[in-house]
């Protein structure tokens, strides 16, 4: 997420999850995603509600809102598995909540495009609350965030804008094959969840488009992001506080800012992150590779048990970082250091090249130091050249080939 991004997601109201491993595998099971979800999408096979014969109109002007709320609570209410079917077509929509508790599990089926209003919105444009047993299949999100990417690029004063879609306060979720494009904000969030997958999904922005986060996870247990394509101005994928187990492979990112566990440590209480793989992920040109970002700032936060492994990095300026010197503005955090806990990290079988000499940078804490971090077959470049590493604060070891050399004490 990039700096003076006016958006937040807090875990409202909800204890730590409990630590269970240093990272997923092979110390604990992934979840049984394949199994429990795929019966929530074979199971939709009851009654359709289809959004134009209730009143949607497919020409991308007409503000289809109401169709789609009447489709979604006839699906909701239902006795038995439903789907609302939204065909071929350009539907434009409003701010829309789909709110549960449902009856039963429903499908989202979209074979057309959804598209935002032009006149920006703030917090999110569709969103999935307090939902069990959704399927969202397909589909395109037009967030229409061009002309607002130009207005803040340019300085003036403009609204925030809106995020895509944000799942919050639901469980056993799957998101497959969706295509976001040009959001105004992030892309997708997944907030105060458990048991969610995305699997299949692309996102394409602009590569100077602000605080277009592809996907954003934060204060939830349990999800996998799998197969996804990721093409944005910010974070391809951001983990903010209060998220555990969470999977994410075979992932594409570029352009954008890599994947990035933070920025943390903004507020004093604030849960830690915890059980984090990724893994099988290519970044071409993108800012960062893998990063781990905190305030510096007094913060009872941590990251712990975090693999990053088998990850190929083609010309990022930063291939492997972690800052906990961030303090955009200056004087958010004058004279302080990050509380955030940084702890059993590990690179494993990580290769490319770098756009700046300093392919390996652990500026840590000197209040709170990073340990355990652990590199395991490295080799990093920079313009054909060695690279070299950079270590503030950082205790660790090294294991295998390492290039650069290890800084780690």
């Amino acid at each position: 997420m990039a700096v003076g991004a006016n958006s937040s997601y807090r875990r409202k109201g909800k204890g730590p999850v409990q630590f269970l491993a240093n990272f997923w595998p092979p110390d604990a099971p992934k979840p049984a995603y394949p199994d429990s979800l795929s019966n929530i999408a074979s199971s939709s096979a009851g009654s359709t509600y289809n959004v134009v014969s209730l009143g949607a109109t497919a020409d991308g002007r007409t503000d289809s809102s109401r169709a789609f709320l009447s489709a979604w609570s006839s699906a909701c209410a239902s006795n038995a598995a439903a789907t609302v079917l939204v065909p071929k077509g350009s539907y434009l929509l409003r701010n829309v909540v789909f709110t549960g508790q449902c009856e039963n599990s429903v499908t989202f089926q979209i074979e057309g495009t959804l598209v935002a209003p032009s006149d920006y919105g703030t917090d999110s444009w569709i969103t999935f609350e307090r939902v069990s047993g959704v399927t969202i299949l397909g589909g395109t999100l037009d967030g229409q965030g061009a002309g607002l990417w130009a207005c803040k690029n340019a300085g003036k004063s403009c609204p925030s804008g809106a995020t895509s879609l944000e799942i919050t306060n639901s469980r056993e979720i799957l998101i497959s094959g969706l295509t976001s494009t040009n959001s105004q904000m992030f892309h997708i969030v997944i907030h105060d969840c458990e048991n969610v997958k995305l699997q299949g999904v692309q996102v394409t922005a602009s590569g100077n488009s602000p605080n277009t986060d592809g996907i954003h996870v934060e204060g939830s247990t349990g999800v996998t992001i799998s197969r996804a394509t990721i093409k944005t101005g910010d974070d391809c994928i951001s983990i903010g506080p209060g998220t555990s187990n969470l999977w994410i492979e075979s992932i594409g990112c570029g352009p954008g800012h890599g994947i990035s566990i933070g920025s943390l440590g903004k507020e004093t209480n604030e849960q830690g992150v915890q059980n984090v793989t990724v893994k099988t992920a290519v970044f071409s040109g993108t800012e960062n590779g893998v990063r781990i970002k905190t305030w510096a700032r007094s913060s009872q936060g941590f990251v712990r048990g975090v693999l990053f492994e088998d990850v190929t990095i083609n010309n990022a300026q930063n291939p492997i970082i972690i800052n906990q010197e961030y303090c955009p503005h200056d004087g958010d955090c004058p004279n302080q250091s990050s509380g955030v806990k940084i702890s059993d990290v590990t690179y494993r079988n990580i290769k490319g090249s770098s756009a700046s000499e300093i392919a390996m940078n652990f500026d840590c804490s000197h209040t709170n130091p990073c340990s355990g971090i652990v590199l395991d077959n490295v080799d990093l470049t920079y313009e054909n050249k060695p690279a070299t590493s950079s270590c503030r604060s950082a205790d660790g070891s090294a294991t295998g080939l390492v290039h650069p050399a290890s800084c780690l004490a």
